[in-house]
């Protein structure tokens, strides 16, 4: 028997990475496979691709073309392209890669056993970018982890159509997976170490799921019904779209303590004008409101978000109009993206009026204020004492490192190893998007 050994590049967001590892346990599963980290030791090579940067085509052929050669010396190597570039460009990879053997989508990652046996046997290329109903996660088998904080997507798609995205296209419209899978990939993933929980999906908090007796389950049951696995002592979750952002959903963080004091809500700008050419369907007032309700429950919450800049119409007031959002509310560490249009897409076709150097002008000053602002929280955090999730060893500085509640990446050192414990440090130095600590106590449960 063919003697399996699997390589995986995986490119965007977390999903992506999530999709990845669950890949990786099904051909381990299925195919017997082996995962490497080298690519020259495989001969099957996967690419599992994200369509939200720019040039992202181009990004994926730069790395097929890279892999020809292994296939030129090898020709039994089995290539594949998969996720959101795989989706949307399909057959057209072919166009320009005609050595790839199989093409699939992001709701296709089941089938890849089976595709890699029929390229095999019949020595002919296999594409299925299909949305079948959900079905890929009846297929994932248990995961088996040794690490303490894990990943798991409870919904996929997106019904929201913003203008500038892809994701819609891409990933298709939404589907919730039924609760029970979820609480039991959960309860799983606990009896195995697991503490930490960061529930996954383009808009998690769109989570609505029907039972056989007609009963509906919302984002906010789904957290209560995980707050209460004895293990899990902290609840996470990305991405969340503030028109979902409901009363009931704010209200819960007075009645789960596991919910970290962290929060990642994109608003992308701080114009009405630019939402409403976004269709984001929501305004400034709005987006502030939710804020401000969470921190009146949780004063020590911090906020982090998303923006794109230079999007088609955004004049220099619409920027500023984002810049005073971002210190009005006091957000902490985002991430933010010049505008790029995506194929297909509402706003391809709108006039793109902003040139590339005022753009650039235009992030460059938007991520020195965010800098600003996470030093700001940074410093406050000094000759404080904090508890952090202790995941590891650092390879860059040979220091333990784990995380606060507020998403802060802390560094350590100790004779003693306290991986997998909730531990409490002080704050003796803090950089950028890391801070120093010294141990102080472990933390009972």
């Amino acid at each position: 028997m063919l003697k399996n050994k699997l390589y995986i590049k995986t490119w965007g967001c977390q999903m992506n990475e999530y999709d990845s590892s669950k890949i990786a346990d099904i051909m381990e599963k299925e195919l017997n496979c082996i995962v490497t980290k080298s690519v020259k030791d495989a001969n099957i090579l996967i690419l599992n691709t994200c369509s939200i940067r720019e040039k992202a085509q181009e990004k994926l052929f730069h790395q097929l073309g890279r892999w020809k050669n292994f296939k030129k010396d090898n020709p039994n190597i089995i290539i594949g392209v998969g996720g959101c570039v795989a989706s949307q460009e399909g057959k057209n990879i072919l166009n320009r890669a005609y050595y790839v053997d199989i093409i699939f989508g992001p709701q296709t990652i089941h089938k890849l056993p089976m595709m890699i046996n029929n390229v095999r046997k019949f020595k002919k290329y296999l594409i299925d970018i299909s949305f079948p109903n959900i079905e890929k996660f009846k297929y994932f088998p248990f995961t088996k982890t040794k690490c303490f904080s894990a990943f798991v997507t409870i919904i996929e798609g997106c019904n929201k159509y913003c203008t500038y995205c892809i994701v819609p296209y891409t990933r298709g419209k939404e589907i919730s997976r039924p609760y029970q899978d979820i609480i039991l990939e959960i309860k799983n993933l606990s009896t195995q170490g697991v503490k930490e929980i960061n529930l996954l999906g383009q808009n998690v908090n769109a989570y609505q799921y029907k039972n056989d007796k007609g009963q509906i389950f919302n984002f906010t049951d789904l957290l209560i019904m995980i707050s209460k696995i004895k293990d899990i002592k902290r609840i996470k979750f990305t991405t969340s779209h503030p028109k979902n952002f409901d009363n009931q959903l704010i209200n819960v963080y007075k009645k789960i303590p596991q919910l970290v004091n962290f929060l990642h809500l994109p608003v992308q700008s701080g114009s009405d004008k630019i939402l409403s050419l976004m269709k984001r369907r929501y305004n400034i007032f709005e987006y502030t409101n939710i804020i401000h309700k969470i921190k009146n429950i949780r004063p020590n919450m911090q906020i982090g978000s998303d923006f794109i800049v230079g999007f088609p119409g955004e004049t220099k007031k619409d920027f500023n109009e984002t810049i005073s959002l971002i210190l009005d509310v006091d957000l902490d560490m985002s991430y933010s993206f010049i505008y790029s249009p995506r194929p297909g897409t509402p706003a391809s076709k709108m006039k793109d009026n902003v040139d590339i150097k005022e753009k650039k002008e235009r992030l460059h000053l938007l991520q020195y204020h965010i800098n600003q602002q996470v030093k700001k929280f940074s410093y406050k955090m000094l000759n404080t004492i904090q508890t952090i999730l202790v995941e590891g060893i650092s390879p860059q500085n040979n220091k333990y490192f784990g995380k606060t509640e507020n998403n802060r990446i802390v560094f350590f050192t100790s004779k003693n190893n306290y991986i997998g414990q909730f531990i409490n440090v002080k704050i003796i130095d803090c950089y950028l998007y890391s801070l120093y600590a010294v141990f102080i106590s472990i933390v009972k449960n």
